[in-house]
């Protein structure tokens, strides 16, 4: 949106004039359902006659007040700053304005429950969006106290990031509905976007930890009121706990905040925000039906991570948001060190290596790829960075850090950065300064090829050996791209692997070293037999695309599933995807090791990542004259196994989804249908209501249900979750009326919510007759520059990554893809970077497709 931009220029500039004291914010939220009251006291310091400007995104503003003096709105406010001209050395401004509600997921959200009508507000303000709620510094290097005064119908309950004090009652409202006011005491000096309001007749759940230091901290636990049936509260409760214990211990500190509320809320676009003491959390993680074992880890996860974060990030605070990767790939490390270590998710790193790791090692081979440490020159470039290599690369990179440094000296170095840094804001060189102080590694080097440099390496083993099977000679080769060709330092481990006689492939040597250079020679792994199969980065400790030799090949394509644990099977795996993607191998024959393998996997979350990875081949990697066939094959198989199962296990309900997601043929619907009407019975497989709308929408998909079956499952559901995939589904109904009025209501309208326009982008996209979605393809390259521009981040990517047309797998849409890029201007970076990755998706799948060659067939002509 025009003028909501911030340069980092800008944000210097201010922070050399400015340090900020305290904010006094007063709410009043009774006042209908488009804006709310929003009056700011803001005591601030700057040098003497300079000026500068406050950031406020605001419908109206009624008065300005800086030391006293009045100023015109109408000439110092444009809606998105207020200037503020000629300050004193001591400053006190007061601004009285009204803001709009959101419906988006930023700012103050406003979200109305289908159930029983009533209101729900939370906020999330990462990155520039508590300027939407009052108006303030933007910028994290400028912290202060807040304390929040907010009036609100009296029967709500109110949280913040301080405790929740009593509410007085005070007058009416203009309805009638009775009114209180909650006064909360002041907050730690923190930054904008980590404070918080949540509002709305939640309903809580509470209980208490000791800290370290002896303090009894309150823990509080909240959905909707119609959501508290399902709320597993205990299990919120003992995360958090082993998860404080944890945490206390590793950074020598004990939890800085007074109390910690955990918050499930409507329509949230992320996981999760790290508030200082109030985190919100995706509703989705209050489960309703039976969910995977994957959805129930990754929940456990992202309560961990957000809990970190009260430490690296709330306590101390990143300067700017170049060190964006520094906050979040901690969080996303300690995480999973936490669950490993301090909870039931003891397989947590092979997770990682599952669904992190793939999603960095997918980033990292785009086009748009970049540095973990990236120049953020502006708040477009923060808003675009929330991407694999900030979370997923940098946590990957902060893996081997540890590995380099020595997982007590990294630790050490953590707990002197907490002492020294604690309520301040610091740069990534504090971090690293501790580090090499407590390991003596010099850690400049390092830095620079792995945090200043972009792109991922490729290692792969070179051997000799003699006639009587034994290693003569032992290398490890890296390569690069020739895009980013840095060759870089890695600590990791081989590992050599033997089939027992029970048939199960086990380790039995493991030799850990520095690698480093084009080639790196293991002359301790000389003179041992060959084993059946040899891992380069066993254990997963670096961070690289692994090859296997033609030996090693040939035993993990006939044995995948005989590994006896699941972390090298992991690594396996998620060679054969690189070697699919890169076109390496054919993607029917990917197809084929998934459907040979999956169903002996042991992890709920590898499953899951291999399942989806199998969708993903079947639409874009297998060659168009074999693409149809293919998936109906792959669906008889998922169908196949799905009944051969134990029933009601984890496997099971995961491949009844992705049957429902891929069925097409008369057969595979009419199973879809039984289900559905239970005519036809899986033992054990509970069809409960969110599994429900899984089969309404593949009958749909496959014109078995119309707008009349999707209103009678609304009408069994009619809830949030409801109402999101009736919106899912009928957006999918496969007319060409349908697909009209579903891109009218997205595009030309632009009404909807963030979570009902994110259903129907899905629902648009999910076809079976890929014509259905030609006219629209010149239709969407003609409207996402107006999208970029009128509508919020969050809704402007929905639309611009969610609608393109990647379906329409041709050379003719990465040649349009070209001329739209060459008509782009300048200042459109954020969308040029957006749309270079979509053409990157399509040109691959053409190189992809070429390569989906078996033997026997002919090579198809270019």
């Amino acid at each position: 949106m025009p003028g909501l931009n911030l340069t980092r220029a800008e944000a210097n500039g201010r922070a050399e004039l400015i340090t900020v004291e305290s904010y006094d914010v007063s709410l009043d939220l009774t006042r209908g359902g488009k804006v709310f009251g929003s009056t700011t006291t803001v005591k601030f310091n700057a040098s003497p006659g300079s000026s500068s400007f406050i950031d406020a995104v605001t419908s109206a503003v009624h008065s300005v007040t800086l030391n006293g003096r009045s100023l015109d709105p109408a000439m110092v406010s444009d809606g998105v700053r207020i200037q503020l001209p000629d300050l004193a050395e001591h400053n006190e401004l007061t601004v009285v304005a009204d803001a709009p509600y959101m419906n988006t997921g930023e700012g103050l959200h406003r979200f109305v429950d289908p159930v029983d009508n009533e209101v729900y507000l939370y906020t999330q303000f990462e990155v520039p969006d508590s300027r939407r709620m009052f108006a303030v510094f933007e910028q994290p290097d400028l912290k202060a106290t807040f304390a929040f005064t907010v009036t609100a119908p009296s029967h709500w309950d109110l949280i913040s990031n301080s405790p929740t004090p009593a509410p007085v009652e005070t007058t009416p409202g203009e309805d009638g509905g009775a009114r209180s006011v909650w006064s909360f005491s002041p907050t730690p000096r923190l930054s904008s976007y980590v404070t918080a309001l949540i509002a709305g007749p939640y309903q809580s759940v509470r209980s208490e930890v000791t800290s370290s230091d002896g303090r009894v901290i309150p823990l509080g636990v909240f959905a909707r009121k119609s959501l508290m049936q399902y709320l597993d509260a205990d299990n919120i409760f003992e995360l958090t706990r082993q998860g404080f214990a944890f945490f206390e211990e590793q950074f020598g500190c004990p939890y800085p905040f007074e109390k910690y509320d955990q918050l499930f809320v409507p329509e949230f676009n992320a996981g999760a925000m790290e508030n200082a003491g109030a985190v919100t959390i995706l509703e989705g993680y209050v489960f309703r039906s039976k969910v995977t074992g994957a959805q129930i880890e990754r929940r456990a996860i992202t309560v961990l991570h957000e809990l970190a974060h009260m430490w690296f990030g709330d306590l101390v605070t990143m300067r700017w948001w170049n060190d964006l990767w520094l906050n979040e790939s901690f969080a996303e490390y300690m995480s999973h060190l936490a669950a490993v270590e301090a909870t039931s998710f003891t397989s947590a790193w092979t997770t990682f290596a599952s669904v992190e790791k793939s999603w960095a090692y997918r980033q990292d081979q785009l086009p748009t790829t970049h540095p973990i440490f990236a120049a953020i020159n502006d708040l477009q470039d923060v808003e675009v960075n929330f991407d694999g290599i900030t979370y997923a690369k940098g946590a990957s990179v902060l893996r081997q850090l540890v590995a380099w440094v020595g997982p007590e000296q990294f630790m050490a170095g953590v707990r002197e950065y907490f002492a020294k840094h604690s309520w301040q804001n610091t740069e990534l060189r504090d971090l690293l300064v501790e580090l090499e102080k407590a390991s003596g590694r010099d850690l400049d080097e390092w830095g620079r090829q792995w945090l200043e440099t972009a792109g991922v390496n490729t290692l792969k083993p070179e051997l000799q050996v003699d006639g009587e099977g034994r290693l003569t000679s032992f290398a490890i080769v890296q390569s690069a791209v020739e895009e980013w060709p840095t060759i870089r330092p890695h600590r990791l481990a081989v590992g050599f692997y033997n089939l027992n006689g029970s048939g199960k492939l086990e380790r039995v040597h493991r030799e850990e070293l520095d690698v480093d250079g084009e080639r790196t020679e293991v002359p301790a792994l000389a003179g041992l037999a060959q084993p059946d199969l040899i891992l380069v980065n066993d254990d997963d400790l670096a961070y690289a695309k692994v090859r296997l030799d033609e030996k090693s090949l040939a035993t993990a394509t006939a044995h995948l599933k005989d590994f006896s644990q699941s972390l090298p099977r992991t690594l396996v795996w998620n060679s054969a995807w690189d070697a699919a993607r890169d076109g390496e191998t054919p993607a029917r024959r990917y197809v084929e090791l998934i459907l040979a393998n999956v169903a002996a996997e042991t992890d709920s979350s590898v499953i899951l990542v291999q399942l989806r990875q199998l969708a993903t081949t079947l639409n874009f990697y297998v060659a168009e004259e074999h693409r149809k066939a293919t998936a109906v094959a792959a669906a008889d198989k998922l169908w196949e196994l799905a009944s051969e199962v134990p029933g009601g296990s984890d496997a099971q309900l995961q491949f009844v989804k992705s049957f429902a997601l891929l069925a097409g043929s008369g057969t595979q619907l009419d199973r879809v249908a039984g289900l559905l009407d239970g005519s036809l019975v899986l033992e054990g497989l509970a069809v409960d209501q969110d599994l429900r709308w899984e089969l309404v929408t593949s009958l749909v998909a496959g014109g078995r249900l119309g707008q009349g079956g999707i209103d009678a499952e609304l009408g069994r559901d009619n809830t949030s979750s409801g109402q999101n995939a009736a919106a899912q589904a009928k957006a999918a109904i496969p007319t060409p009326e349908a697909k009209a009025a579903a891109w009218e209501s997205i595009v030309v309208k632009g009404e909807l919510s963030n979570a009902l326009q994110g259903s129907a982008v899905n629902g648009f996209m999910r076809v079976l007759d890929r014509s259905l979605l030609e006219p629209y393809a010149e239709k969407y390259f003609q409207a996402v520059p107006g999208i970029m521009e009128t509508r919020t981040h969050a809704l402007a990517q929905q639309i611009v990554v969610g609608l393109y047309p990647s379906l329409l797998t041709t050379q003719a849409i990465v040649d349009r893809t070209d001329g739209f890029l060459a008509s782009l201007p300048p200042e459109s970076a954020a969308l040029r970077r957006l749309m270079l990755e979509n053409r990157d998706g399509v040109a691959r799948a053409l190189r992809a497709r070429a390569a989906d060659v078996l033997p026997g067939e002919a090579v198809p002509a270019v």
